[in-house]
């Protein structure tokens, strides 16, 4: 029976695709192709010579899905500890979905981005221990990646007495690797030198947020909450 979305608002955005909350399971997400953009758009814009490729290869939630079957069959179960959990594929109204753990604070609030949390917050030292916990995951996992954006990161916030702390920091996209780091064969020593460098990584687009952001403007719309079916942008400080 197909999952009906499209009297439903999503609840935010990404470059390709919209999430919305499963009207069956408040605790999952369906991300959903965003209808203007096809994949023979995706193909188009990246440019010779991956327009040579099938346009499967730019399926979003097809390479998800991949991914994090990959994760649950082959990884140690705690590699979740900092990935949302995949529901698998899911039929919809609005075409094929990708069914996956919805990150929920205490309040049972959809839990805010990363460089949303930076721009309200700044970078706290209870936000730079959090980081770190989970650039060491990442790294002992050795966790196929493409870039870790901030926006891609979700900040989970759970309540100790009347604190609110952060629990956990969770990767919510950008999963599995390319180019020479998805080879099959390739050495273990190889793979945690191109995991240990989309960490270093990280550390930059920090940097690069901070540097963004002293005009006062959010630095774009993606992984935002939507409001009145846009993304919500923070006011300029």
């Amino acid at each position: 029976m197909s999952i009906k979305l499209t009297a439903e608002r999503p609840f935010s955005r990404g470059g390709n695709r919209l999430c919305f909350i499963h009207p069956d399971h408040p605790d999952r997400c369906i991300k959903v192709r965003r209808p203007e953009f096809t994949l023979e758009d995706c193909r188009r814009k990246k440019g010779f010579p991956k327009t040579l490729l099938p346009l499967s290869a730019f399926d979003d939630n097809a390479e998800e899905f991949r991914v994090l079957r990959d994760f649950q069959e082959n990884y140690a179960d705690s590699i979740f500890d900092h990935i949302s959990r995949s529901y698998g594929m899911v039929e919809t109204d609005l075409g094929l979905g990708m069914c996956s753990e919805l990150i929920l604070d205490h309040t049972g609030d959809i839990s805010m981005s990363l460089m949303l949390y930076l721009w309200h917050f700044g970078y706290t030292d209870e936000c730079k221990a959090a980081l770190e916990k989970l650039k060491t995951h990442w790294l002992k996992h050795a966790v196929p990646s493409r870039s870790i954006l901030l926006h891609n990161i979700v900040v989970e916030k759970r309540l100790q007495g009347d604190d609110e702390f952060i629990n956990r920091l969770v990767v919510i996209d950008g999963l599995g690797a390319t180019g020479i780091a998805s080879l099959p064969f390739l050495p273990q020593r190889l793979r945690r030198y191109l995991v240990g460098r989309k960490v270093k990584n990280l550390d930059q687009r920090l940097t690069d947020f901070f540097e963004s952001i002293k005009n006062g403007k959010y630095p774009g719309p993606n992984g935002l909450p939507m409001k009145d079916g846009k993304p919500d942008i923070p006011k300029p400080r």
